[in-house]
């Protein structure tokens, strides 16, 4: 039988089939804009309370004002540890969806608040801790956003020098930090079922979304190739956030990885796509951990206690 476009588009997920989210709650980071203020935005729709977790809160509130159904705005720096620290003693109830979104991209050489470079220290050390200081309250599972590039750069963790002070580059850094998403996500699935729970970690990639996220790169020509992407190649950023929301929602084992499942996984419908071997190494995993704990004092969230 041909594969016509009607055959095609029955095998499309998209937001309208999200199911209903009604009494659930999910957190947000970076919902403010791009694939985290879409995902909100669907979540929303479908009757989750959404708290948005955001650096800056007018434009947090602005972005939330914009989306209807039930919200609220919190202020969470995830460059700044204390900020993360403040954010989760803050929190104090059921906790059904945490969604690890927010991120920067191929910046000039730059330091957290702690002194970690930016990338690694905002887009893993920092959701690293906000999920282990949540984790007593989370009931169904935490979705952190990776990307493609976690097959760029080294390839590596570099655990002599995770802030990469000896050869800095912006794609090194930004490759390493969404490498460390994924181990993250992998450990983190070990742990929870070791520890007989039924919370489940994933993880996810938006293929090429339109974004904000390019115009901040550090190199200029980079940012105009970027600018030509957006507008002629990148899907835009609602199908950016379908990955997400399938993660989220979807019957879906433990350390799974969703993105599209067009050509390259750069654009398409939600679908579980394969990793590096990198990716899958559980000895990195575990030393990641490992590493992560001595670098936020955050420890494994399942042993605080419940407040």
């Amino acid at each position: 039988m041909a594969d016509t476009s009607e055959a095609r588009g029955a095998r499309t997920w998209n937001a309208t089939h999200l199911p209903d989210l009604t009494g659930r709650t999910a957190v947000v980071t970076g919902a403010n804009s791009g694939i985290g203020l879409a995902a909100a935005r669907a979540l929303a729709g479908a009757g989750a309370h959404v708290v948005f977790a955001v650096r800056d809160l007018a434009r947090g509130g602005a972005a939330a004002a914009r989306v209807s159904g039930s919200t609220e705005v919190r202020r969470l720096d995830l460059a700044d540890l204390d900020s993360v620290r403040e954010f989760a003693a803050g929190w104090d109830r059921r906790l059904d969806l945490l969604i690890n979104n927010a991120g920067v991209m191929m910046l000039p050489e730059r330091r957290t608040a702690q002194g970690f470079e930016m990338q690694f220290g905002t887009n893993h050390l920092g959701h690293f801790a906000l999920t282990n200081l949540l984790l007593p309250y989370v009931t169904d599972r935490v979705v952190t956003v990776s990307s493609g590039a976690h097959r760029m750069g080294d390839k590596v963790i570099h655990f002599d020098d995770v802030n990469l002070r000896r050869n800095y580059g912006p794609t090194r850094a930004y490759a390493q930090s969404k490498l460390a998403n994924l181990l993250f996500t992998l450990e983190l699935q070990r742990r929870l079922t070791e520890a007989g729970s039924g919370v489940r970690a994933l993880a996810a990639h938006p293929g090429y979304a339109a974004t904000n996220l390019q115009s901040h790169t550090a190199n200029p020509l980079a940012r105009a190739l970027m600018a030509v992407g957006n507008r002629f190649l990148a899907q835009d950023d609602k199908a950016g956030a379908l990955p997400t929301l399938y993660a989220a929602t979807q019957d879906l084992p433990g350390a799974a990885y969703v993105g599209p499942d067009g050509p390259a996984e750069m654009r398409g419908a939600p679908t579980l796509v394969g990793r590096s071997a990198a990716a899958s190494d559980p000895a990195a995993a575990r030393r990641l951990w490992t590493l992560s704990e001595e670098l936020t004092g955050v420890e494994w969230g399942i042993a605080a206690p419940v407040r």
